[in-house]
């Protein structure tokens, strides 16, 4: 990253594997904090299945570099929410990105040290589903100012036998794992409100407590979470809403989880001290 101390906090986002909302909850904590008053970044690296343009409304959009680096692409006119993605250096939004390992780590990388950010509150990172090359990059680059990573996974037991997998990815590299979201937890009907757990419920929360991590929330489907205005999270656009109320407690428990981990840290270091 071009200047360590122009970022105060990273999030990175994590699944242990695709289709389970990563990159919709990725945009929605962006959104949410920038409508808190934070200056934003949102960098997508999941090179193969680059979402974040489309969930945003930012397709089409480009960037272009200056002396300091790559300049983002500003998701609003008071640029309170800066946006990098490879999609934004495609020339057609379906071309494949087809690519060995070696060449994924050298944008990561370039994502990662020459994206001129400017000053940011919080940086939150898309990942690609998994732990791979990508993740590695990631971790090699961001260890010592990355204040942790959210895991997010459906109900059912296979998604959760996967994200396990990305807990254990966190011990063993040393992420703090800032909590854990449940997406796609039953289908809220628009009209009767009843709630039909499509996909089962309460795998998520099952494996917080278990594993006596945070658990920031579940979230139920609701099609207008990616179908309605993509300048405003759910929690500004329909905040009465199951998934609306879904989000907003999970960022108020998200930013709670971050600031007992600062603290942490810093009992940590008086200690070693």
């Amino acid at each position: 990253m071009e200047d360590n101390s122009s970022v105060q906090h990273v999030i990175l986002v994590l699944s242990g594997k695709g289709g389970v909302g990563k990159s919709t909850v990725s945009v929605q904590l962006a959104l949410g904090l920038r409508e808190k008053g934070f200056k934003v970044g949102l960098l997508d690296v999941d090179l193969c299945g680059p979402s974040v343009p489309h969930l945003l409304g930012l397709e089409g959009s480009s960037v272009h570099r200056c002396p300091e680096g790559w300049v983002p692409v500003y998701a609003d006119k008071e640029q309170k929410l800066a946006v990098m993605s490879i999609g934004f250096l495609l020339a057609d939004k379906n071309e494949s990105v087809i690519w060995r390992g070696p060449k994924k780590t050298s944008m990561i990388k370039t994502f990662l040290q020459d994206v001129h950010w400017q000053e940011l509150d919080y940086l939150i990172i898309d990942t690609p589903p998994g732990t791979s090359d990508e993740h590695i990059t990631v971790v090699e680059n961001l260890a010592n100012i990355c204040d942790g990573a959210v895991l997010v996974t459906t109900p059912q037991l296979v998604a959760i036998e996967d994200v396990k997998k990305e807990c254990n990815f966190c011990l063993r590299t040393g992420i703090a794992i800032l909590g854990i979201v449940e997406n796609m937890s039953g289908y809220v009907c628009p009209n009767c409100k009843e709630c039909s757990n499509v996909f089962s419920s309460g795998g998520g929360k099952s494996l917080a407590e278990l594993s006596n991590y945070p658990f920031l929330g579940a979230v139920p489907i609701d099609p207008r979470v990616n179908g309605g205005n993509r300048s405003e999270s759910i929690m500004k656009s329909m905040p009465s809403t199951p998934a609306g109320q879904a989000y907003d407690q999970i960022l108020t428990r998200l930013l709670q989880s971050i600031e007992e981990n600062v603290q942490r840290k810093k009992n940590g270091m008086e200690v070693s001290n």
